[in-house]
């Protein structure tokens, strides 16, 4: 009988849930048998704001270092959370098909954006989301909070017969999606107003670079659509040298060229954290050009001030 592979995850519902998929997806296409190990990571240790944390990689290098060791053989994350820069050591083997990027409301009383009250207390845990919901000018009063998503949900809905503190709670739509509780959705949010993160909705299966049977296995997971997309979207990220905390928004759609080639749209735009400016822009082009197209857009974003934007009021 073949040794099951073991697969590297937080311990959070999510976490689980995800890499439950990665590993059911793996098997289905391998015939290999392969069991979860939980591994603790700082950012679920911490009741600290990611940005207090360091913001990258808290919940990465913990199940780097698990891979390094070899005690376990690949690891799932959240695409989002990856530090830009190459892990020595480690290959990243597939990008399995994403899931919606977008972010959702929840809100009481099925209440859309549009319909909160000024001083509505709106909660999140990104600073991009901040920073845009911010700028949208609706006098919501955002509120940083951290938890799980039924932490967060609990905070408008209410728990043990507690009413909620909040009015809503801003999500991604993937996290729901995976779980099963996007019934809880009161709008999804169009990326006109509030741009994802980048690489939002999809998720990174590492394992060893000299890991040659595994890369191979993983190998039947990989979507070339989304590994595309995030690219570009990810080296946005990168050419502004910002990490998962920083206000920066960026969201690439694949579509099919007249020459029957793929051509990325990409969007991408950098928000001050008070809501009180912002740059955007936007550039088509080639998917096989993902990256370049990325650093170009960051290029143009930091010609317009993009870089002030980023490090906050002095």
């Amino acid at each position: 009988m073949t040794a099951p592979l073991r697969l590297g995850t937080r311990a959070s519902t999510l976490a689980l849930t995800q890499s439950q998929h990665v590993a059911d997806a793996l098997t289905a296409a391998s015939g290999v048998p392969v069991e979860l190990v939980h591994v603790s990571t700082h950012g679920d240790r911490s009741q600290a704001a990611i940005t207090q944390l360091g913001g990258t990689g808290v919940f990465v290098t913990a199940l780097r270092e698990a891979l390094r060791a070899g005690t376990v053989d690949l690891a799932v994350h959240s695409y989002k959370d990856l530090p830009t820069a190459p892990a020595p050591g480690l290959a990243l083997a597939a990008v399995p098909p994403r899931e919606d990027p977008r972010d959702v409301l929840v809100a009481r009383d099925g209440l859309t954006l549009g319909e909160l009250p000024s001083g509505a207390r709106v909660g999140t845990g990104a600073p991009r989301r901040m920073a845009q919901l911010r700028a949208l000018g609706l006098g919501l009063d955002v509120v940083p909070i951290r938890g799980n998503v039924d932490t967060r949900m609990a905070r408008v809905c209410g728990r043990d017969g507690e009413p909620g503190d909040l009015d809503a709670v801003v999500l991604a739509r993937a996290g729901l999606a995976r779980l099963g509780r996007l019934d809880a959705v009161t709008e999804v949010l169009d990326p006109i107003q509030v741009l994802p993160a980048p690489a939002q909705g999809a998720l990174a299966v590492e394992c060893r670079s000299d890991d040659t049977r595994i890369r191979e296995l993983l190998a039947a997971l990989e979507d070339p659509a989304a590994r595309a997309c995030v690219a570009a979207e990810r080296s946005v990220l990168a050419a502004l040298e910002a990490g998962c905390s920083a206000p920066v928004a960026a969201h690439a759609e694949l579509a099919e060229a007249e020459d029957g080639s793929g051509e990325l749209y990409l969007r991408a735009s950098v928000t001050a954290i008070d809501g009180s400016d912002a740059v955007r822009g936007s550039l088509t082009g080639p998917a096989p050009e993902a990256e370049e197209l990325g650093r170009q857009l960051a290029a143009e974003l930091l010609d317009r001030g993009a870089a002030a934007l980023m490090a906050g009021p002095r």
